[in-house]
C-alpha cells in the first residue's frame, strides 16, 4: 500500500511538470507558418521572440513583433489572437468587420482582434471591444 501511494505520488508529480512548459525558440527554429504570417501582414515589423507553450496536449505559440504587436498562434498555427498600441493591418481582420468599425466608429481604429469559440472580438483604440458572429455580423459591446 505504501509502494501504491509513492507511485501514485510521482505520477501526479510528473503529470503537473509536464503540463505548463514554456519555450523561447530561436530564429533557426521559428516554425515557416509564423514566419510567413509575419511577412504578409506586418512587412514592417520583424519577429523579436517566439515562445512555444506547451500544456499537455496541446502546443501555442506567443510572437512578440518589434513593433510591440503580440501574437497568439494555434498548435496548427492559425492565428488566435493579436494585440497592438497601433493600428492593425485591415488583411488581419474580415473586411466585413472593418467596414462596420468605419461606418459606426470612423473615428476610431481596431488595435485588437481575438477569436472566441464561435465569434470575434475586437478591440478599438477608444477602449470599447465589439463582439461579432464568424461572418462579420455585429452581436454586442462587451463590457
Amino acid at each position: 500500500m505504501k509502494i501504491y501511494k509513492i507511485a501514485v505520488i510521482f505520477v501526479i508529480a510528473i503529470i503537473l511538470t509536464s503540463c505548463e512548459k514554456d519555450k523561447v525558440l530561436t530564429y533557426e527554429n521559428y516554425p515557416s507558418e509564423i514566419q510567413a504570417y509575419v511577412k504578409t501582414h506586418f512587412s514592417d515589423a520583424s519577429i523579436i521572440q517566439t515562445t512555444k507553450e506547451k500544456d499537455f496536449l496541446t502546443s501555442e505559440y506567443t510572437v512578440i513583433l518589434s513593433n510591440m504587436t503580440r501574437l497568439e498562434f494555434s498548435r496548427k498555427f492559425e492565428v488566435q489572437d493579436i494585440d497592438s498600441n497601433t493600428e492593425l493591418p485591415s488583411s488581419v481582420v474580415p473586411e466585413v468587420i472593418i467596414n462596420y468599425i468605419n461606418i459606426q466608429f470612423p473615428d476610431n481604429f481596431i488595435k485588437g482582434w481575438e477569436l472566441e469559440d464561435k465569434h470575434q472580438q475586437i478591440s478599438l483604440n477608444n477602449g470599447m471591444d465589439l463582439e461579432f458572429k464568424m461572418d462579420g455580423t455585429f452581436l454586442r459591446i462587451d463590457d
